[in-house]
């Protein structure tokens, strides 16, 4: 439930980038783990006797999942690479503006992968149609939380007070 009178915070434009940057990093903990679990499974499977038996669709499918978790993990360590790079160089408002861009790209490619690595598994265990049907309301659930949810209480809020930016 959101605060009828609002949420706000008395402190300086530093502090807040500060805050900001920190939150972020947190977001990207949680995320990166479940990342790093899943791509080194995936790199571990072309090393598996069964993977000579995949269908070119799995093995596409493969593909497109490996290369998503790698992209999605390339994009999550961004921001840390931006810090060290441009650490005491007076362009926090940068890394903060652009790892919130970063974050919401690498959360793409890890949805991707996840259901890619879902679809994959379950096309070997079940069938095409069946791992489809999971995968795609996997995407449905995942675009339900993701976006749909936090989507709404935005646009709840911003009619709630026209004013909150």
């Amino acid at each position: 439930m959101s605060d009828p009178d609002g949420y706000s915070r008395d402190e300086s434009e530093a502090e807040r980038l500060d805050r900001n940057f920190n939150e972020q990093l947190q977001e990207l903990r949680i995320a990166q783990a479940g990342v790093q679990i899943l791509f080194a499974f995936l790199l571990t499977i072309p090393f598996q006797q069964r993977f000579t038996t995949l269908t070119d669709l799995q093995r596409d499918i493969y593909v497109v999942t490996l290369v998503s978790i790698a992209i999605s993990t390339l994009v999550f360590m961004t921001p840390v690479a931006m810090h060290r790079m441009l650490f005491r160089e007076g362009l926090k408002d940068f890394v903060v503006r652009h790892t919130d861009t970063l974050i919401g790209a690498g959360l793409f490619f890890l949805v991707v992968g996840i259901i890619g690595g879902v679809v994959l598994v379950l096309d070997v265990l079940l069938s095409h149609t069946t791992a489809i049907w999971i995968g795609g309301g996997l995407t449905l659930l995942a675009v339900a939380l993701w976006l749909v949810l936090p989507l709404s209480q935005r646009r709840r809020r911003r009619r709630e007070d026209p004013d909150t930016p």
